[in-house]
C-alpha cells in the first residue's frame, strides 16, 4: 500500500436516532467536542439517517461544510459510503453522535499516523461516556475460527494496555484511516450488520500490506447509542440485536475469507452448523440466543450478492497471504487466560457456604431413614412384584413400558385409540432403572421410599435455613409425613412418588428466576409433578402466576421467561389428553388420580374429615391409631401436628417474613387442594365412583407448613434463645414420629394393603400366552355387589399401572364400543344368544374370565357368579380352562380374528407426538445439565432464599 501523509482531516459523523437516549443530546456533545479539538478537522461532514428537522438545525448551527440526508434505515457502512466520493482530505475520521472526543484526540490520532507510514488507520481508546475510567474497547482479535475476541472491553483502565500497539482490528468508532487506504480497501462492508466493522476493515488491511495500530493516549467517549458499532446490551431486545449482529458479521467473515473451494462447504453448514449451535446454546443456558442463531443462519444463507462483492474486495486489495496474520490471531491459551474465573469470587460481598451434607449429619439422617424402612417393610426385600391398593405389575420389558406411555392402542378395552397419562412415561421412567424386571424398581422405590424422602426434605430445608439442626429436622419431619406413610400402607403409587418429587420441585422452582439450569430443571420435576398428582395443577398453577407477577413488579421483568419455561414441558406432556378431554367434553376427568381407580379408605367430606385434614392425616383411621388403640382414646392424635401449625403461623412474624408469607400460601393452596379433592369424585372403579386423593394436596401443605415452621425456628427467635429452639425442634419431632408409629408398625401386625404380587392380573395360563403375544385378549366380568357384571377386556399378559386411563376411567357416557362389550357380556352370562362366542372370537379375544367381586362378597354378586358360570359351562365353543386364584377360566375354541391394527395414521399421528414431546423434554434437559458457568454462577448466589431484598437480583 502506498505511503501518505494525514495533513489534512475529514471527519464524518454518522447520525441516527435509534438509542434509547435523545440523540440531540449525544450530538450537541459530540461537536462540541469536535470544536474543542486542539487540532480542529479540516472538514466536518454530518451524515443524518432519518430524523426530524431538530436534528438538521443542531447541524446546521455546527457549521460543518455539508450536512447529506440519509433513509432512517442507512446503516453506518452505507453512510460513510455516501461520503466516500466527496472526501476532501488525507484521512478520515469516522464517528458517530455519541462518540465525543477528549480535547488531544484528533492531536494523538494525527500525530501517530503521521510518524508509522505504514500504518493504514489507528484507533483510539474508547472509554465510557459518564466514566473515563472504564474501557469501552481497546482493539479487537480473532481466533483461529474467525470469533471475534475484545481485547480490553469492559476493563478499568489502569494503563495496562496503553504499552499495546499492533492489533489486528478495532471497533470502528473513532478511528482514523488515510484516504488512499480507504479508497483501496473500499470503505466498510456493509453486509456485516454493524458488528465487527473495524475487524474486517483491519484483516482487510493487514492483507493489503499495512498494519492498524492503537493509540491508548488518544481518547474518545462512547454512549453505546449511536449509529456506529453496537449498542451497549441494556435492554433484552438490545441483546438480541447484538446477537445477531454479531453471528450475521461472524458468518459472512467465514465465507468472505475462506478458500474458494471451501465456500461451499462453508454455505451448506450453515444450517447443520445452526442447530449444533442451538444444542450449545441450550447446553450453556443461553436460550435466548437460538432465535438470532437461525435469523442469522437464514440471512446469510441467502445473501450471495454482498458475499461475491466482499470476496472481491478482498482480492482486489489484497498482497499479502493469511499466514502473517497468524502471529496476531488469538490463540486457545490466551483465550483460556482471559476466560479464567475466580470460581469463588462472591457478587456484592457475598459467597455461598458449604452444603455439609455429611459434616452436618444428613448422610446419617438418610442412612437412619433407611435403616427405620428396612425395619418397617421387611418382606420387599424378597418381593419381586408389589400388589393391592392401587398397585399392579409394571409391563415386562422397557419397549413395552413405554409403548404404554405413547398415544395409540391401549391395553384395555376393545381397541381404544387414544393418548396415554401422563403418569405413564413417569412409570415408564421409572421402570426403565430396572430393565431386566421393570416392576421390581417399584419394590425398590418402596424400599427408599423413607429414606428418599428424608434427603429431600432435608435438602428442600438448604433453601429456608443455613442451621444444620433444622435441616435435619425438616427432612426427618418430610420423611415421617402421613401423607407418605399412608401412601406407603395403602400401596398408592402417586402419592409416593409426588411426595418424593415435591422437595425437589421447590429446591429447583425457588431459585428458577435465577439460572436457566435451575429453570431447565424444576420444568422437568414439575412435569413429573402434575403427571403423578393432576388435582395439584390448580394451585401450581397459581403460584406460577404469583412468581410472574412477582419478578415483573420486583425485579423488572428479569428471571420471567424462565419462569415462564418451567411449565413448558408439563403442557407438552399433558397436551394429547387435554386435547381428547375437551373432545369428548370431560374436562373434569383432568383431575383425576392416574394409575389404577381404587377408593380406598380416606375421609369424608364433613366437618370431621376436613379436622383431620387440617391435621395432615388423610384417613378416618388417624393414621392408623384407631386401629393400634381399638379400645382406647385417640381424640389427642390430631393434636400432635399442632407445634408445627403454631410454628408455620408465626412465621409472617419474623424478620423473614416475606419467605414465611409465601409458604404459608403454599400451605393454604395445598390445603384448599385437599377440601375440594375429599367431594370430587370424576373417576370409577367399575361401578364405584373414586373420588379424589386428598394426600396429594396434604403434602403439598405439609411442604408450605414445614418450611414455614422452619423460617420460625431460624429467624424468628434471638441468638441467645438457641435452647428454646432445640425444645421446639424436640417437640416437633416427638409428635411427628408418634404420628407415624402405627404407620411404621402397619406392616408387621399385618394391618397394611400392600402384598406380595401379583405378578399379572390374570391367571398364569394367559400370562404365559400373553408374554409372547401382546395382542392375546381377555374378557374380565366381574360380578357386582349390587347388580350385574362389569365387564373389561385387557390384552397381553396382564394389566399393567402404566396402561391404566383415566381416558376410559373417567368416562360417564358410553361409546359405541362400550355398548357392544355390555351386549356382549349380557348375551354371555345368558343363555339367550347363541352367536356370542363368535362375536367375541371377531374381536379378537381368546379368553374368558370371571373375576371375584370385590369382599365382601353380596348375595347378589355371589347369585350373578353362579348363573354366569352355569351360562359359560353351557356354551360349546368355550373350553373351561378351570379355577384359579383370578377367577374362574374359559377358552374360546373358535377361530380368534387377530387384533385390529391401528390405522397408519393414528402410528403417524403418535411418531409426531413423540418426536415434539422429545424435542421440549431434550430442550428442558439441555438446560437444566450442569455446566461449569453455572456451578460458578451458583456459588455467587445464597443457597437460601428471601434472605435479602437483593437476593438473586
Amino acid at each position: 500500500m502506498p505511503e501518505a501523509t494525514s495533513d489534512r482531516v475529514h471527519a464524518v459523523v454518522v447520525v441516527r436516532p435509534d438509542g434509547r437516549t435523545p440523540t440531540g443530546f449525544h450530538l450537541k456533545r459530540t461537536l462540541a467536542a469536535l470544536s474543542e479539538q486542539t487540532r480542529q478537522p479540516d472538514v466536518v461532514t454530518i451524515v443524518v439517517c432519518g430524523g426530524d428537522d431538530r436534528l438538521f438545525e443542531i447541524a446546521d448551527a455546527a457549521g460543518a461544510e455539508s450536512v447529506v440526508k440519509a433513509p432512517a434505515s442507512t446503516g453506518f457502512a452505507a453512510a460513510t459510503a455516501l461520503v466516500t466520493p466527496h472526501i476532501d482530505g488525507d484521512a478520515v475520521w469516522l464517528l458517530a453522535q455519541d462518540t465525543a472526543p477528549e480535547p488531544d484526540a484528533l492531536t494523538r490520532l494525527v500525530g501517530a499516523l503521521e510518524l508509522s507510514p505504514s500504518v493504514a488507520f489507528v484507533a483510539p481508546k474508547l472509554v465510557r461516556w459518564d466514566d473515563r475510567a472504564e474501557i469501552v474497547s481497546l482493539g479487537v482479535g480473532m481466533t483461529r475460527f474467525g470469533r471475534t475476541v475484545p481485547l480490553a472491553d469492559g476493563e478499568f483502565d489502569q494503563g495496562q494496555h496503553d504499552a499495546r500497539e499492533d492489533v489486528l482490528g478495532a471497533d470502528v468508532r473513532g478511528i482514523l484511516i488515510r484516504t488512499d487506504a480507504w479508497h483501496r480497501l473500499q470503505g466498510l462492508d456493509r453486509a456485516l450488520a454493524g458488528a465487527d466493522e473495524g475487524l474486517d476493515l483491519g484483516v482487510r488491511a493487514r492483507l493489503a500490506g499495512a498494519r492498524v495500530s492503537l493509540v491508548p493516549a488518544a481518547l474518545v467517549a462512547t454512549a453505546g447509542d449511536g449509529a456506529a458499532g453496537l449498542p451497549t446490551p441494556t435492554t433484552p431486545q438490545r441483546r438480541r440485536r447484538i446477537t445477531y449482529a454479531e453471528r450475521v458479521a461472524q458468518l459472512h467473515r467465514r465465507l468472505a475469507y475462506a478458500p474458494a473451494l471451501a465456500v461451499p462447504l462453508h454455505w451448506l453448514s450453515l444450517l447443520p452448523l445452526a442447530l449444533w449451535r442451538t444444542l450449545v446454546d441450550l447446553v450453556r443456558k443461553q436460550p435466548a440466543r437460538i432465535g438470532p442463531e437461525w435469523a442469522a443462519a437464514a440471512v446469510v444463507l441467502v445473501r450471495i450478492v454482498p458475499l461475491v462483492r466482499a470476496r472481491r474486495r478482498i482480492a482486489a486489495a489484497r498482497s499479502a497471504s493469511w499466514a502473517q496474520l497468524a502471529p496476531l490471531r488469538t490463540t486457545g491459551a490466551e483465550m483460556r487466560e482471559r476466560l479464567d474465573d475466580d470460581p469463588d469470587a462472591g457478587v456484592g460481598g457475598h459467597r455461598r457456604g458449604d452444603l455439609h451434607f455429611f459434616t452436618g449429619g444428613g448422610a446419617w439422617l438418610v442412612l437412619g431413614a433407611l435403616v427405620v424402612s428396612v425395619a418397617a417393610f421387611p418382606a420387599l426385600l424378597a418381593w419381586p412384584v408389589l400388589g393391592g391398593g392401587a398397585l399392579q405389575p409394571l409391563a415386562g420389558t422397557v419397549g413395552r413400558l413405554w409403548d404404554e406411555a405413547a398415544f395409540g392402542q391401549r391395553v384395555l378395552g376393545p381397541d381404544t385409540i387414544g393418548p396415554a397419562d401422563p403418569f405413564a412415561a413417569v412409570i415408564a421412567l421409572l421402570g426403565s432403572l430396572a430393565p431386566w424386571e421393570p416392576s421390581r424398581a417399584l419394590v425398590a422405590l418402596w424400599i427408599l421410599a423413607l429414606p428418599l424422602a428424608a434427603l429431600g426434605g432435608w435438602f428442600a430445608a438448604t433453601r429456608v435455613t443455613e442451621r444444620s439442626s433444622l435441616r435435619l429436622l425438616g427432612g426427618a419431619v418430610w420423611a415421617l409425613s402421613p401423607a407418605l406413610l399412608v401412601a406407603l400402607t395403602q400401596g398408592r403409587p402417586t402419592g409416593v412418588l409426588l411426595h418424593l418429587l415435591l422437595p425437589w420441585l421447590f429446591v429447583a422452582g425457588s431459585v428458577a428466576h435465577r439460572s436457566w439450569a435451575a429453570a431447565g430443571t424444576a420444568s422437568l420435576i414439575l412435569a413429573a409433578v402434575v403427571a403423578t398428582a393432576p388435582s395439584l395443577a390448580p394451585a401450581l398453577g397459581v403460584l406460577w402466576a404469583t412468581a410472574i407477577l412477582l419478578a415483573v413488579a420486583l425485579r423488572a421483568g428479569r428471571g420471567v421467561a424462565r419462569i415462564v419455561w418451567t411449565v413448558v414441558p408439563s403442557l407438552a406432556l399433558a397436551a394429547p389428553l387435554v386435547w381428547n378431554a375437551f373432545a369428548q367434553s370431560r374436562l373434569w376427568g383432568l383431575l383425576a388420580d392416574p394409575g389404577v381407580p381404587w377408593a380406598g379408605p380416606q375421609v369424608a367430606p364433613d366437618p370431621v374429615g376436613r379436622a383431620l385434614l387440617v391435621a395432615g392425616i388423610p384417613t378416618p383411621d388417624l393414621a392408623g391409631w384407631t386401629a393400634l388403640l381399638p379400645e382406647g382414646p385417640t381424640w389427642w392424635v390430631p393434636l400432635l401436628t399442632v407445634p408445627i401449625a403454631l410454628l408455620a403461623l408465626a412465621a409472617p412474624l419474623t424478620q423473614r417474613w416475606a419467605v414465611g408469607t409465601s409458604l404459608l400460601v403454599v400451605t393454604a393452596l395445598g390445603m384448599g387442594t385437599a377440601f375440594a379433592a375429599v367431594g370430587v369424585s370424576v373417576a370409577f372403579a367399575q361401578s364405584i365412583a373414586v373420588p379424589l386423593w386428598p394426600g396429594a394436596g396434604l403434602s403439598l401443605a405439609w411442604l408450605g407448613a414445614l418450611g414455614a415452621a422452619l423460617v420460625t425456628l431460624d429467624a424468628g427467635l434471638a441468638p441467645r434463645a438457641a435452647v428454646v429452639r432445640g425444645v421446639a425442634a424436640a417437640v416437633v419431632c416427638a409428635g411427628v414420629v408418634v404420628l407415624a408409629v402405627p404407620s411404621l408398625t402397619a406392616m408387621t401386625q399385618n394391618r397394611a394393603t400392600i402384598t406380595n404380587g401379583p405378578a399379572s392380573t390374570l391367571p398364569a395360563f394367559v400370562a404365559a400366552e400373553g408374554r409372547d403375544d401382546p395382542d392375546v385378549g381377555t374378557l374380565v366380568l366381574t360380578p357386582q355387589a349390587v347388580s350385574g357384571v362389569s365387564a373389561q377386556i385387557v390384552w397381553g399378559a396382564s394389566e399393567t399401572l402404566s396402561g391404566q386411563t383415566t381416558m376410559l376411567a373417567t368416562r360417564t357416557r358410553a361409546t359405541p364400543q362400550d355398548d357392544a362389550v355390555a351386549d356382549l357380556a349380557a348375551d354371555l352370562v345368558t343363555s339367550a344368544a347363541e352367536d356370542a362366542v363368535a362375536e367375541l372370537a371377531d374381536l379378537g379375544v381368546g379368553f374368558i374370565l370371571l373375576a371375584p367381586s370385590p369382599p365382601p362378597e353380596s348375595d347378589t354378586a355371589r347369585m350373578m357368579r353362579l348363573s354366569a358360570t352355569t351360562a359359560l359351562n353351557q356354551r360349546e365353543t368355550l373350553v373351561v380352562v378351570g379355577d384359579t386364584a383370578k377367577g374362574e377360566l374359559w377358552r374360546v375354541i373358535a377361530d380368534i380374528a387377530p387384533r385390529p391394527r391401528e390405522p397408519a395414521s393414528v402410528a403417524a399421528l403418535s411418531r409426531a407426538i413423540a418426536i415434539g414431546q422429545l424435542v421440549v423434554f431434550g430442550i428442558a434437559l439441555l438446560l437444566a445439565l450442569p455446566t461449569a458457568a453455572t456451578r460458578r454462577d451458583a456459588r455467587r448466589t445464597p443457597r437460601v432464599v428471601g434472605p435479602h431484598w437483593q437476593e438473586g437480583r
